[in-house]
């Protein structure tokens, strides 16, 4: 039985909530950017306190102890032995994915990626000149597959990087250790840098699949991976801006400083605070997070296969608070502006790379009690 509740979220209207503030004044359940309706892991909430009592909020820098909640985690989770050395501090894991392409391509040079995919993967290598090539993804009867023939005929001279989301935005979806194993022979052949995005790598929701970290498949693909990692989406902290690159490459970590150089923002003392916190005392918070986002998946697909004629969820549901929804046989041109004007605020899947009017993204990381009215609403406004 979990002793942290779930199902009272707190009031987020009327605060300085992204999420919130998009419907503000309108009866809308906002259901579409990736943060939780749940009030962070006590233990960091706690930790914060025992900071700001402090009083003092100077520049910051890791203490041992911050580096060494991470080191020991990532060790605990994945038996991944880091050095602290190759970890670099960032602001956010978007700037990550910037410095990445600033660091290892050149203006007008490409960055391949699979698609539908989370939108800074297209958007990032475009800010700064680069180009962004997508390959979709196939489906091969089980669910989401890469097409490994359309990514072979996408490398040209000019591919540098190949941006990977493990496990994967919005199609929820953890990467198989072969598939993995085939990614990084696939880099090392024509010799692209793996960025490998892997933000929710603790929220998978089928015990029977590990988060498998790409750089631990061995030391030669460690030697070409920029690793991006974040307390953010797990313990619901994103605002306290603070993430991770793991770069175990000195000459390549050294390039990607250079590239952060003047412009990436120091990561701040109370950003340091939550994130020794999460990794260091939110485990049982964890545990009990993902038991409830299992209870809030089976509920969905449930009602959804039950209520929501003509809405189709194409493969199992394996990790993050993310359901990517098939919605083209409802014929609408726009289906997020749809279920918005009946109540119910989603990502248009168009902004993944979808095909418009396919698909939207709803995020499931909140009370259950919002999912069975956002449900009763979409059903409504399919009648």
């Amino acid at each position: 039985m979990s002793t942290f509740d779930f199902d009272h979220a707190p009031d987020r209207r009327g605060t300085d909530s992204q999420k919130w503030q998009k419907y503000a004044g309108r009866d809308v359940l906002p259901l579409w950017v990736a943060d939780m309706d749940f009030a962070s892991a006590p233990p960091i909430i706690e930790a914060l306190h025992r900071r700001v009592d402090h009083g003092i909020f100077g520049y910051a820098r890791p203490v041992q102890s911050t580096t060494g909640a991470i080191v020991e985690a990532m060790k605990r989770n994945y038996g991944w032995k880091i050095d602290p050395a190759w970890i670099v501090w960032l602001p956010g894991l978007v700037v990550g994915l910037n410095v990445t392409a600033q660091a290892f391509a050149e203006p007008g040079d490409e960055v391949l990626t699979l698609s539908p995919v989370y939108p800074p993967f297209m958007s990032a290598p475009k800010n700064s000149a680069r180009a962004s090539i997508t390959v979709p993804w196939a489906q091969d009867g089980r669910g989401w597959a890469i097409d490994w023939d359309a990514l072979e005929r996408a490398v040209t001279p000019r591919t540098k990087l190949f941006y990977l989301c493990n496990p994967h935005n919005p199609l929820a979806r953890v990467w198989r250790r072969a598939e993995l194993t085939r990614l990084a022979e696939f880099c090392e052949r024509h010799n692209l840098i793996l960025c490998s995005d892997e933000i929710h790598c603790d929220l998978i929701l089928d015990p029977a699949l590990p988060h498998i970290p790409t750089a631990v498949l061995s030391p030669e693909i460690a030697a070409r991976t920029i690793t991006l990692m974040a307390p953010s989406k797990t313990y619901n902290v994103p605002g306290l801006g603070t993430s991770i690159a793991i770069i175990p490459d000195a000459m390549r970590r050294a390039r990607f400083l250079r590239a952060t150089a003047g412009i990436v923002a120091e990561v701040t003392c109370l950003g340091f605070t939550a994130c020794e916190a999460a990794y260091r005392d939110g485990e049982p918070w964890r545990q009990a997070l993902l038991a409830y986002l299992r209870g809030n998946r089976d509920y969905l697909l449930e009602a959804i296969a039950r209520d929501l004629p003509g809405v189709r969820v194409e493969a199992p549901v394996e990790a993050t608070y993310l359901l990517w929804m098939n919605v083209a046989a409802l014929g609408h041109a726009n289906p997020a502006a749809h279920f918005e004007k009946h109540g119910v605020g989603l990502s248009d899947g168009a902004m993944f790379g979808a095909a418009k009017g396919s698909h939207v993204r709803l995020n499931f990381g909140c009370a259950r009690a919002t999912l069975v009215e956002a449900v009763r609403r979409m059903k409504a406004g399919l009648a």
